[in-house]
């Protein structure tokens, strides 16, 4: 039977190729768990990461965990929610989500208005028909809000507005997410977004929380960087 079901479709762990998350799949998988999560999608970059272990592990904490993936098409974000993929190819154009969309799955535009290079920006407009919904991210509060031209798109096109953490720090988890009308399984959670039958719960953050936020992003991309360059281990 459908139920109003708590959803967070944009998450990250360590097992992000491209950021530096201080927990694993399974940290968060307990976590969502404390927070009372129905269902949540980890969103690594341009890779699923999702298998028998973690399928197993959340059904025992009772939360339905989704295939996701937040991919880079045209050097833009797009999350999908149970893509037909694994991995996502480089350099692949934003055109190709003609060829992905199709029923079992949700292809959702993030922080699209967003002042960093990977937002979509004026990009989302030429291809919204292949966008199910909108991102409404949790980060902002009552003074800085880069949702506002979110919410007004998802007005003007009558498009479904997600809220999600956009979690890179435990903590962050459970500040905005759906409520989704709908049975849990993920074909009925991705047939009630696309109809709208979807809640945003979210909470402001305070000026120190989103401080908090951009200091541990930066020092994130600091840290691959060094990474990458074999200074640190």
């Amino acid at each position: 039977m459908a139920q109003k079901l708590k959803v967070d479709f944009h998450i990250h762990t360590s097992e992000d190729p491209t950021e530096h998350i201080p927990y694993n799949a399974f940290q968060l998988i307990h976590k969502a768990s404390q927070e009372v999560f129905d269902a949540i999608a980890i969103t690594n970059h341009n890779v699923v990461t999702y298998n028998k272990d973690l399928v197993s592990f959340a059904e025992k904490k009772g939360i339905l965990l989704l295939p996701g993936m937040e991919a880079t098409f045209s050097n833009k974000h797009v999350l999908i929610i149970n893509p037909d993929f694994k991995k996502n190819p480089l350099n692949r154009p934003l055109e190709d989500l003609s060829k992905i969309k199709n029923n079992t799955n949700l292809i959702i535009a993030p922080h699209p208005f967003f002042p960093t290079s990977k937002s979509l920006k004026s990009t989302l407009f030429p291809y919204l028909s292949f966008f199910d919904a909108i991102e409404f991210s949790h980060y902002y509060n009552h003074v800085i809000n880069c949702n506002k031209k979110a919410v007004e798109m998802a007005n003007l096109y009558n498009k479904p507005l997600v809220g999600t953490s956009d979690c890179h720090n435990l903590w962050q988890l459970g500040t905005t997410y759906a409520l989704i009308e709908a049975e849990k399984e993920p074909l009925s959670i991705i047939e009630a977004v696309k109809k709208g039958k979807i809640e945003l719960c979210t909470t402001p953050f305070s000026l120190i929380s989103m401080s908090r936020v951009a200091v541990n992003f930066y020092l994130s991309k600091r840290f691959k960087a060094l990474y990458k360059l074999k200074l640190v281990p």
